[in-house]
Parts: structure tokens; sequence; C-alpha cells
């Protein structure tokens, strides 16, 4: 969970947690203290291993841990994306744990993430001016520094690109709904969403990665086209 004790205060007035039970909080204590206190602290206080988690709120936990950033599968300059640790049960109660120890971000509702009014223009617009500079123009990520990297977007959930414009996970600035309302948020869902369905009418895509990675690519397949062609025509001729 090291990526989740970024959330910074302004973050705390986002929403109220929906109501937990104390059961599920208690649940949520007993993982929490099996799976993330060794580096976390037992009060959630933070040790030089990872940040406190007082106050990150449910809607950091759940974007962390349901993506199987966290925990960490070992120490590793960025926490990277795969199989959950947790059942979808585990996460909540984990996320009510964690909400129930200081105000924080709630989890997003199925009515904040809808894109069902939603301006697909707007939305381009924002993720260029906000997005694309990290995580490329068409969502399949980039490089950052120090082995950092903006990671693709592709299979991001709109609950998951709600999460990570409020809470700020890893190297992400966090956009709290007083700085990107959620009307303009649920723009940029949209945008991704058209994004990771649409097709490429150009031929193949490369991954999406830019000019550079297409020079190369041209460059080193058409000269070696070149090369190979000649050697060919050589060998015809004697």
């Amino acid at each position: 969970m090291t990526g989740l004790g970024y959330a910074t205060v302004t973050q705390a007035a986002e929403a109220a947690p929906a109501a937990a039970s104390q059961t599920q909080i208690d649940q949520g204590r007993q993982l929490y203290l099996e799976g993330c206190a060794t580096c976390h602290g037992l009060a959630a206080q933070g040790t030089n291993a990872g940040p406190g988690l007082i106050g990150v709120g449910a809607a950091a936990v759940d974007f962390q841990v349901s993506t199987g950033r966290m925990p960490l599968a070992a120490p590793a300059v960025q926490a990277v994306r795969r199989t959950p640790t947790y059942t979808p049960d585990q996460v909540a109660a984990l996320a009510a744990f964690v909400a129930s120890l200081g105000p924080g971000p709630a989890i997003p509702s199925a009515q904040d993430v809808s894109t069902a009014d939603a301006n697909l223009a707007e939305g381009g617009e924002l993720f260029r001016t906000n997005c694309a500079q990290c995580h490329n123009f068409a969502g399949k990520g980039g490089a950052l520094s120090d082995g950092k990297f903006a990671p693709s977007l592709m299979v991001a959930t709109p609950t998951e690109i709600f999460e990570a414009m409020l809470t700020g996970p890893q190297n992400m600035p966090n956009f709290p709904n007083s700085t990107l309302p959620v009307e303009k948020k649920q723009a940029i869902i949209k945008y991704i969403e058209h994004l990771q369905n649409s097709p490429d009418p150009g031929g193949l895509a490369l991954g999406s990665y830019g000019p550079v990675t297409e020079g190369v690519f041209i460059w080193t397949a058409g000269i070696g086209a070149v090369l190979l062609a000649a050697v060919w025509i050589g060998a015809k001729v004697r």
C-alpha cells in the first residue's frame, strides 16, 4: 500500500464514505494487521517502509488493492498492475477499515462514474491538456524519469480512472473535485473509453507510442527490406 500515502489533505472533504458495518471494519482491520501493518504500521501511522494511511480514504485503498498494485510483491521503484491478492469483499473491508481511521475520498458511486451525459469533445481536450503528457495521446502510457512510468489506460475501468484522478497514485498529481469537478472527470472517462474502443483504420498501430517509435520501425523495416532486396538481386546477377 505504499502508493496510498501520497493522497493529500485536500482530499479529505471529497465525499463522505458509504456507511460500513462494524463487522466489515473489523474484518478489514484483521486483514490490515495480517497483510499491511508490517510496512504501514500497526496504527497505520507509517514506517520507513511505507507511508501512513490515516486520511487517505477508501478510494485510495480500493484503487491500489483492487488493481493488485498493493500489497507490493517486492520492493520496486513503482507498483505495477497485477492480479489482485484480495477478493472484492476483502478489498471493500480493507477500504472500510482505512476510511474509519480518518476522513478521506470515498469510493465513487455508479452515478459518479456514469458517462451517459458526459461531453466527449470536452473530455478529449481535458485529456490532452492534463493527461497526455504522461499517459501518451493514445492512453498507452509512457516513460518518466528515474525508471518510473505512467501506466497504460487501456484496461482501466471508469471507477479506477475516477479514483486515480481523485487520489493521485504513484507519480500522478491528484485532482480533487474542487479542482476538477465530477462532470469534467466524467468527460475524461468518456474520452478514455473512446480511446479503449477506437479501431486503427490506418493499419498497424505499433502500440500507438508516437512518431519516434513509428519512425524507428519504418526505418528499421524499410532499410532492412532494401538491403535484403539488394542482396537477393546481387545473388541473382551472379
